[in-house]
């Protein structure tokens, strides 16, 4: 059991090391850098190796962003197969809305509790 979460951390770490020397070394800027991780998880689902991966690792998988990207590619293949093109746009949206809206409403409620303080 304890190496359950013991493996969950090491993958995620080593995902967000992956991101971090994406900054340091290639000197990708946040938006790149996110982008690039989001893509990865999209070709690993692509060719059908994210789920395995989800898999191994539980949480150290799903929790970074290149689940985004697994969902994204899941549920695109999912409903392709399903409605054919136009599968891929309801189907990336399906899965991920929760999260999307998720994140759009939390932000929204943030602006109004916190306020920015603006560069000198």
């Amino acid at each position: 059991m304890f190496s359950i979460y013991i493996t969950a951390f090491i993958v995620g770490g080593l995902i967000c090391v992956i991101g971090q020397l994406l900054f340091d070394v290639a000197k990708l800027t946040p938006a790149h850098t996110l982008c690039t991780l989001v893509v990865i998880g999209s070709i690993l689902d692509g060719f059908g190796l994210y789920e395995p991966f989800i898999d191994f690792a539980g949480a150290g998988a799903t929790i970074p962003i290149t689940s985004f990207g697994n969902s994204l590619t899941h549920g695109a293949l999912a409903e392709a197969e399903k409605h054919g093109i136009i599968g891929v746009l309801t189907g990336m949206f399906e899965v991920t809305s929760s999260g999307i809206t998720s994140a759009i409403l939390f932000g929204f409620i943030a602006s109004f509790l916190f306020r920015s303080k603006g560069k000198a």
